[in-house]
């Protein structure tokens, strides 16, 4: 009788907690963002640390060639968005004269709420950028947009700060995840081998499966005459790390663009169905069969995850979101008295 209240009273202490729990994570966010994702990737990158290690590489040279990996893919894609906005803006002139004929008749209805006069001697993007009403909304979100890109920056570095802790064995996995999720227990050793192993292998399919999304989409914008393949196969790459939401942020923006530049409607239709149908195939297809049943989760339980980490951490919550959600569905399957949570997750 007694255990079964102390139980009881364990259960209550705990939902009393988590609001407690949940303002920390969000006034602490600074902190537990970078974190978190230098976990997810020094879990990647474990077994690579661990045969440089077996074959006798200086530890030194291994998390420099470790980062220096890090560092270039980041680049490479930085780069790719930098040359392509680039060109963009040097081929601004035609772009803006297809903009202007596939547009026009979409914003004339909505001209007055916009604040746009119509007048002859300029055109309808001109008189978009040059109307009150979008340059005041400009301007009150310069000092938004800096924030954004100054806090960046700021979680970039501290991300890799806490890489170089967690692969210098500064900040033990092993000990960390014994510690606080197992408490020690004799099971400690073989759970942490298998939570090190599932999580590696969610994020290894995610990033294959993502690669080639965005290979695919550079293909296919290649293949249709769409300008930039490159920018949109690296857009399609990284924002298909934001489970369900960024597939169709990817396909949307692309869509866009190809509406712009293409003028014939069965064209057009074709981009759809291409685009859509790589998502298709490669996320709902082929993900869940590399993922197999342990990743398998239910789909309200993923809409309520983004909302919840995108409302604490913003964009970097709704990337962290799933690998999260995977983590804590392979902890719970470790214990018996979990498991069916666990099982309900799916």
């Amino acid at each position: 009788m007694e255990i079964r209240a102390l139980r009881t009273t364990n259960r209550l202490l705990f939902i009393l907690a988590l609001p407690v729990l949940f303002y920390s994570l969000q006034l602490l966010s600074f902190i537990f963002v970078p974190l978190f994702f230098a976990f997810f990737l020094a879990l990647l990158f474990s077994p690579l640390m661990r045969w440089f290690t077996k074959n006798r590489i200086p530890k030194t040279f291994s998390l420099a060639l470790v980062i220096a990996i890090i560092v270039l893919v980041f680049f490479s894609c930085f780069k790719v968005i930098q040359l392509s906005g680039q060109q963009m803006s040097r081929d601004r002139g035609a772009l803006s004269v297809k903009f202007e004929e596939k547009v026009e008749k979409l914003v004339n209805p909505f001209s007055n709420t916009l604040g746009i006069e119509k007048s002859e001697s300029e055109g309808v993007l001109e008189e978009i950028i040059n109307s009150t009403y979008i340059s005041d909304l400009m301007l009150s979100n310069v000092s938004v947009t800096f924030t954004f890109l100054r806090l960046t920056i700021v979680n970039t570095l501290m991300t890799l700060f806490f890489l170089v802790l967690f692969l210098a064995g500064s900040m033990n996995l092993k000990q960390i995840i014994q510690t606080t999720l197992f408490y020690g227990n004799t099971r400690a050793i073989k759970t942490f081998i298998e939570v090190e192993s599932s999580i590696s292998k969610f994020l290894k399919v995610k990033i294959v499966i993502s690669l080639l999304t965005g290979i695919a989409f550079g293909i296919i914008a290649w293949a249709l005459g769409i300008s930039f393949p490159i920018l949109w196969g690296v857009l399609a790459f990284v924002i298909n790390f934001i489970q369900m939401v960024g597939s169709v942020i990817s396909t949307v923006l692309v869509m866009l663009f190809a509406y712009i530049e293409i003028d014939n409607p069965g064209t057009l239709v074709l981009a759809a169905f291409l685009f859509s149908g790589a998502q298709v195939l490669f996320g709902a297809v082929l993900e869940p069969i590399f993922m197999g049943k342990t990743f398998s989760i239910n789909i309200i339980v993923v809409l309520v995850m983004l909302m919840f980490w995108g409302y604490l951490w913003g964009i970097a919550g709704l990337i962290l979101a799933i690998p999260l959600t995977v983590l804590l569905k392979i902890v719970l399957l470790q214990y018996e008295s979990t498991r069916k949570l666990a099982t309900l997750m799916s």
